[in-house]
């Protein structure tokens, strides 16, 4: 599996028992949608290694307590902690028009409230405190503010996204 043909789920945090268990951190948003797993990949060595689940408990809304076939001692379930976990992007939930996975906007166009064209997106930079966009601008990449106050309209069909930047910001990118 490549990873690019994946998204990635979540994170080991730690382990939980001596008997190979570890806790599975999903970051989502519907943490329920990815309960009852029966596989999932996790990364080892820049490589998406294929691992059964024989059983999963929720540990907390958003955590997982997973036992991996295979995976028997605490040595071994310590060599997962701060793994990154990944699924297929087929195993993504559909969303509604006005949704949309961080993954399907790269290459978007942003425009500013005027529809003028600023940049493309490179990523979004997801982190707890402040979601952050990366958009190439006159060839240097520029950071952006991307949350409900800032998004004023996504258009998938045209791949734009048009975001009410704040004052002068752009112009430090000039």
């Amino acid at each position: 599996m490549k990873k690019e043909d994946c998204f990635e789920l979540g994170i080991i945090t730690k382990i939980h028992s001596f008997k190979g268990e570890v806790i599975l951190f999903l970051d989502t948003d519907i943490p329920q949608n990815y309960y009852k797993l029966q596989q999932l990949f996790i990364e080892i060595n820049k490589q998406l290694v294929p691992f059964f689940i024989e059983s999963a408990k929720v540990q907390k809304t958003t955590h997982l307590r997973v036992k991996f076939d295979g995976v028997t001692t605490e040595d071994q379930a310590l060599s997962l902690t701060n793994k990154k976990v990944f699924l297929p992007l087929t195993q993504l939930p559909e969303l509604k028009e006005d949704q949309f996975y961080f993954h399907e906007i790269v290459d978007f166009s942003i425009v500013d409230k005027q529809e003028k064209i600023v940049g493309n997106v490179i990523e979004v930079i997801d982190n707890s405190s402040n979601r952050l966009i990366s958009v190439m601008i006159n060839n240097k990449e520029a950071l952006l503010p991307f949350n409900d106050n800032h998004i004023l309209k996504v258009d998938k069909p045209n791949k734009t996204i048009q975001l009410d930047i704040p004052e002068g910001l752009l112009a430090i990118y000039e």
